[in-house]
């Protein structure tokens, strides 16, 4: 009987406003399969769904429910690229990977267009995004990025310099602004429901509410949950920040980290035509950057900052809306009517970790807050190195990730240091 995709998710707006859902059955017993996904959020239904299409028998085990992490969570913007572009890339990893990386660095927005499309998904999908300068240092840093998008082949961008961006955002704050035509944003949770929804009209089955306890390594590989085991060919382990256990040689490479959002009471139209004329999403330059756009039914949904360690601050509201206020004081005193956090995984270097513990056993994850797109894309990939063809997971999977300074223990008060440095960087405007 169908009930409420809100079902044991956090008490967020998208949550509040999810499609319907079925309650999908918790594993009981053992079943044989092709490919077991461990994880139903963007990365592991991604990867479900092209597996699927290639006519792979695909299980998906999900701890909790499908998109209950920060694929349900998160703000909802379609944003290109990864944490770290293609000039850091090629500065750190040479010209080759720069390239191979490139020239998958706007596939991911493509993908999620191409689903939506195809399987009639109702996810509130609107297109573009713009990155806003706050100040004169952020706006050359936006001219540069726009002539390097324009190399690695996004032509889609316009540069916005001094009041022009004011056609698109109705604050004071900005210096001048970046707008993607090729970006976007969408309801995040919606989307990830009707992608397990088009799973399972291929034939792919999901347990919710089935955590995998245990991995055995070999040929085939046997995945214990607390009432079944899954007997698989091959396994895609997809828990991101939620992995614990799992993956351990990762662990101490990469860091649960947490940002929050809220949601306004909807806005009445002349308020939501003032502060986002054309209904693009949003995010500044700052390093804790700030992000918001419009839902469809004219809330405007902000978020911004980052805890690291992933614990959210004592009043998520009280945390954001200085924030939103700032940006838009015409908003000051707007009902908040959700407000929630979502952790994400975090890696030293910022780009994804894709790679393999075994012959048979894939991950992807590490997304640093890019996850959006780039998790559509690692589903891709991973279905093409089953298939055979591995070059573009292998462009990923080659790139070494180092382990955080201070180990376990230390890794978050010594993150938390640096980013004091770069929220007192942006403070000064430099």
């Amino acid at each position: 009987m169908p009930a409420s995709a809100a079902t044991d998710h956090v008490a967020s707006y998208y949550a509040a406003s999810a499609n319907p859902a079925p309650e999908r059955p918790a594993l009981a017993g053992e079943t044989c399969c092709d490919v077991c996904v461990v994880g139903a959020g963007f990365t592991g239904i991604s990867a479900a769904l092209h597996l699927a299409e290639q006519g792979r028998r695909v299980v998906v085990l999900e701890a909790t429910r499908v998109g209950f992490g920060a694929s349900g969570r998160n703000g909802g913007q379609i944003v290109n690229s990864y944490s770290r572009d293609m000039d850091v890339i090629e500065s750190r990893y040479g010209a080759d990977t720069a390239r191979a990386l490139g020239d998958m660095a706007f596939e991911g927005n493509r993908i999620i267009r191409e689903r939506v499309a195809h399987y009639g998904i109702a996810c509130d999908l609107k297109e573009g995004n713009l990155f806003a300068a706050c100040n004169a240092r952020q706006f050359q840093a936006l001219v540069e990025h726009q002539a390097l998008w324009e190399r690695y082949g996004n032509d889609r961008l316009e540069l916005l310099e001094g009041r022009a961006y004011r056609r698109e955002i109705g604050s004071e704050r900005y210096v001048g602004a970046l707008l993607d035509h090729s970006g976007g944003h969408l309801h995040p949770l919606n989307l990830v429901l009707g992608e397990a929804a088009a799973l399972e009209s291929l034939g792919g089955v999901i347990h919710e509410h089935t955590p995998v306890t245990r991995i055995e390594h070999g040929e085939p590989v046997r995945l214990h949950t607390p009432q079944g085991r899954v007997v698989a060919d091959r396994v895609v382990l997809a828990g991101n920040a939620y992995m614990t256990g799992l993956l351990p040689p990762l662990e101490g490479r990469s860091m649960p980290a947490s940002t929050q959002v809220v949601a306004t009471a909807p806005l009445d139209e002349a308020s939501a035509r003032e502060i986002l004329p054309t209904d693009r999403a949003v995010e500044d330059g700052n390093y804790l950057l700030d992000y918001y756009r419009l839902s469809a039914d004219r809330r405007l949904i902000y978020g911004g900052g980052v805890n690291y360690g992933g614990q959210d601050p004592a009043s998520i509201e009280g945390a954001i809306r200085p924030k939103l206020e700032t940006t838009f004081p015409q908003l000051r005193g707007v009902a908040i009517d959700y407000a929630w956090g979502g952790t994400f995984l975090l890696t030293m270097n910022r780009l994804p970790q894709f790679g393999r513990l075994n012959a048979n056993v894939y991950y992807a994850q590490g997304y640093s807050g890019h996850g959006v797109t780039c998790s559509h894309l690692a589903g891709r990939l991973i279905a093409e190195v089953m298939a055979g063809h591995g070059e573009r997971f292998d462009a990923f999977a080659g790139i070494p990730h180092l382990p955080f300074p201070g180990g376990r223990l230390l890794r978050v008060p010594l993150t938390r240091l640096g980013a004091w440095y770069y929220r007192l960087r942006d403070a000064l405007g430099r």
